[in-house]
C-alpha cells in the first residue's frame, strides 16, 4: 500500500530545509506531496524491496500527480515514527532526513495535544533543482 497526499501546513524543519517563509510557503505548498503511507505486509520478505518500491514510485509520481491535479510536484516528505520505525528503505532510497516534528500530531492547530511522539521528516526533491525553485517568487 502506497498513497501520497496533501503536505503538513506548516513544518518548522522543512520550511527551514527550503527556505521558506510565511509567503513563500504559501505560493509553493502545493508543489509538495506527503507519502503518507507506506505498507508492506510482514509476510512480504523480500530483499530491499522497500526501497525498489520507493524508487518506482517517486519516479511515476509526478506525471500522476500533475495529470490528476495539475500542478508538478517539487518535493515529497514523509514521516516516520522512531518508536516503532527506524525509516532505513527512505535513507536506502536517498531521503534526507532534516529534523523532528514537534510531536503534537497533524490535527493540532490549537496546540491543546501533548504526548504524540516526535516523529523523523524525511523530504525527496523529486527534480533536481527543486529547492531553488520553491524559493522562487511566482
Amino acid at each position: 500500500c502506497l498513497q501520497f497526499s496533501s503536505p503538513a501546513w506548516r513544518l518548522h524543519p522543512r520550511d527551514q530545509w527550503i527556505g521558506w517563509d510565511d509567503a513563500t510557503r504559501a505560493r509553493h505548498l502545493q508543489s509538495v506531496i506527503c507519502n503518507s503511507r507506506f505498507l508492506i505486509l510482514p509476510q512480504v520478505r523480500v530483499p530491499h524491496l522497500a526501497s525498489h518500491v520507493l524508487a518506482l514510485a517517486l519516479r511515476t509520481v509526478i506525471s500522476d500527480w500533475t495529470a490528476a491535479y495539475g500542478v508538478q510536484p517539487l518535493l515529497a516528505e514523509t514521516f516516520v515514527d522512531p518508536t516503532r520505525f527506524t525509516g532505513h528503505c527512505y535513507r536506502a532510497a536517498n531521503w534526507i532526513d532534516v529534523g523532528l516534528t514537534a510531536g503534537r500530531g497533524r490535527e493540532d492547530r490549537p496546540h491543546l495535544r501533548h504526548g504524540v511522539s516526535p516523529k523523523r521528516i524525511l523530504l525527496y526533491p523529486l527534480v533536481p533543482d527543486a529547492r531553488h525553485r520553491l524559493r522562487q517568487a511566482p
